[in-house]
């Protein structure tokens, strides 16, 4: 094999033959059409809509259509409604997120441990997750909170008689109605992550520190809450990257009113209603920067596992 030496070193580096560079594209070459479809599908949409975030684009005035600049990002940070809307965002992701690791930790630490039916009562815990979320909207709109059928109302009647308050949750409680929806769906996610990870303790360590006399209060706070870390890191990043692009609670329990209208929401409405396709693209992107960043953070979380796990 023929070598070139590198510039400014005397150490010499093979050089690829052209048959070597074809059997690197011949396999590569099956791939392509994949890539290609991949690309076209999810890339080129959002190339458009940047493009379409520049445009002023009213489908009420078509006559006004045309480059914009930044005025559609102007509108989105300054608009009071998205301000809004942005801060029902953050307020729903955190609540949903918090709420949802707590309960996803409390569950996960009373399955991390050998019982009768174990793999059953885990299968039952996880079934929230699996329900489409139009399906799981639905049932707590109607089945739950209805304040004439609902179940709540009806378990306050049994308990207290039927003198008992009968409360319209959705209307008097319309934040945390949504926010309890989102945390029965979520919260199996958040116990499957951390059931991973108390898994993955190294128990000799831990039979060591009850050896030694340690309380079980004592080995969860010195030592399975630190493993855990990366865990709960883990999963509150993921659930956050989901719960910000919910739109099918609000729509479906609210329908965007009583100020619940989050940022999702607030591009439908725009693109919906208003027919304003530049304005809803521009807050479109917003989203998916956020969401970007969001996503990276926790990528970087998941190689920082695999790098603990390696050790």
């Amino acid at each position: 094999m023929t070598t070139t030496p590198t510039k400014g070193a005397g150490v010499a580096t093979p050089k690829r033959s052209s048959l070597q560079r074809s059997g690197d594209w011949a396999r590569r070459m099956p791939l392509l059409p994949a890539m290609a479809l991949v690309l076209i599908v999810t890339q080129l949409p959002f190339v458009v809509t940047i493009i379409a975030s520049f445009m002023n684009w009213n489908a009420y005035y078509p006559e006004e259509r045309g480059f914009g600049g930044l005025a559609n990002y102007k509108t989105v940070l300054t608009d009071p409604g998205a301000r809004k809307a942005i801060w029902v965002t953050v307020l729903l992701t955190a609540a949903v997120v918090i709420i949802s690791l707590f309960l996803g930790l409390c569950i996960a630490l009373l399955l991390d441990r050998k019982f009768r039916g174990q793999g059953i009562v885990r299968t039952m815990m996880i079934t929230p997750f699996l329900i489409v979320p139009v399906a799981a909207a639905l049932l707590w709109k109607h089945a739950l909170y209805n304040p004439e059928y609902g179940l709540f109302n009806g378990m306050l009647t049994k308990l207290f008689g039927k003198g008992a308050a009968q409360p319209d949750w959705i209307s008097q409680h319309p934040m945390w109605s949504i926010i309890f929806a989102i945390v029965w769906q979520w919260t199996p996610f958040m116990m499957l992550i951390l059931l991973a990870g108390l898994q993955s303790r190294p128990m000799d360590v831990v039979e060591a520190a009850r050896i030694d006399g340690a309380s079980s209060w004592q080995i969860f706070t010195n030592m399975t809450l630190p493993h855990l870390r990366t865990y709960i890191e883990l999963a509150g990043l993921l659930g956050s990257i989901y719960v910000v692009q919910n739109f099918d609670h609000v729509f479906t329990i609210t329908g965007g009113g009583l100020g619940t209208a989050n940022l999702p929401y607030y591009i439908y409405q725009t693109f919906y209603t208003a027919h304003d396709y530049g304005l809803a693209s521009a807050a479109g992107v917003i989203v998916v920067i956020l969401t970007n960043i969001v996503s990276t953070i926790a990528l970087r979380t998941v190689f920082s596992i695999f790098r603990e796990e390696k050790r």
